[in-house]
């Protein structure tokens, strides 16, 4: 096998090209085609690699381990507890700990800048397995996902995201979605929308690969969507008190049997997780008591329907994360 992208970390979607995305993908997908067939090949064989999280994660770390030792690597496993990094050690100082013990360092935290300084001190490639401002690995899990699901191209694939946008998911569907030469709309609140310039970089990457970006506040521009995205309206870390604001913002934003329909009737649906879609869990109970809604951003009747891709996209998220791996660190037996 051939590894084009030998050595390179992966902090952002902006970072590639559209062939070197697209190499990604058909790296996944042969990766899962492989393990599915029991003939997968170890490329990583031996190889160490540091989990530095930050922030809680069912579907990256178990993605991150289970990826590493499918390709015959180690991890080790680092939260808040078990590392000094940010509070008695800079950044700086742990990567160039790290970059001296492991091949590699995956970071799940606050701060783009973090995983930025990890790469630039440590010496090894860094993956970035989510930051307050983009979301690669998912967005690797997302294009796969539509990829199996479309039955078409993705360049003549169209997708919305309905929610609050200003942040990592809003931002890479935004790119992602440009980089692929896809149709792909932001329906947001005028208030909650990406910033201006990352809207501005996604339309440079349209002009080049011939993707259509729209980004509104206006919900029937969901109509004709081949795929209906949404997101959590309250991120890990953020205080209650937003909870009054994000309701009365987001619940016509809500993705329920209605906005599917609007979107078509062969519209599938997409969450990254956790989805907060009826009251079996605290927040869920929580927001029930408080707002009387069952479900916050997307309901029960669409989350658990046919419609509903999302636990393709969460095993996809293995798959994609292995294949960023095996780009970067793999080498031929």
């Amino acid at each position: 096998m051939d590894f084009p992208l030998h050595g390179r970390s992966f902090l952002r979607e902006l970072d590639f090209t559209f062939d070197e995305w697209t190499y990604l993908l058909d790296l996944a997908a042969q990766l899962k085609a492989d393990r599915a067939a029991g003939k997968e090949k170890q490329y990583m064989k031996g190889l160490r690699i540091a989990l530095v999280f930050q922030k809680m994660s069912t579907r990256t770390r178990s993605s991150f381990e289970v990826a590493a030792f499918d390709q015959g690597a180690h991890t080790t496993y680092l939260d808040p507890a078990s590392s000094h990094v940010g509070y008695k050690e800079s950044v700086a100082d742990t990567a160039r700990v790290l970059g001296r013990i492991f091949d590699a360092i995956e970071f799940r935290g606050d701060h783009q800048t973090t995983v930025e300084q990890l790469n630039k001190w440590s010496g090894v490639p860094v993956f970035n397995g989510l930051t307050d401002l983009w979301h690669p690995t998912q967005m690797l899990a997302d294009g796969l996902t539509m990829r199996e699901h479309a039955g078409k191209p993705l360049a003549e694939t169209s997708y919305t995201y309905v929610g609050d946008a200003r942040y990592n998911m809003g931002r890479s569907l935004l790119v992602s979605g440009a980089m692929l030469g896809m149709d792909v709309r932001i329906v947001a609140p005028k208030s909650l929308q990406p910033p201006h310039d990352v809207i501005e970089m996604a339309k440079a990457r349209a002009e080049e690969t011939g993707a259509r970006v729209t980004v509104t506040d206006e919900v029937e521009a969901v109509a004709g969507s081949d795929f209906v995205h949404t997101d959590m309206w309250v991120s890990m870390g953020e205080p209650d008190s937003v909870w009054d604001e994000r309701v009365e913002l987001l619940t016509p934003y809500r993705v329920d049997a209605n906005m599917m329909d609007m979107a078509g009737a062969d519209a599938k649906f997409m969450h990254c997780l956790p989805a907060i879609h009826d009251r079996n869990t605290e927040v869920g109970l929580r927001v029930f008591e408080r707002y009387g809604l069952d479900g916050c951003e997307v309901s029960d009747e669409v989350f658990s329907s046919d419609r509903s891709v999302v636990f393709d996209q969460a095993e996809n998220r293995m798959h994609t994360i292995k294949a960023v791996m095996v780009a970067s660190l793999g080498r031929e037996a």
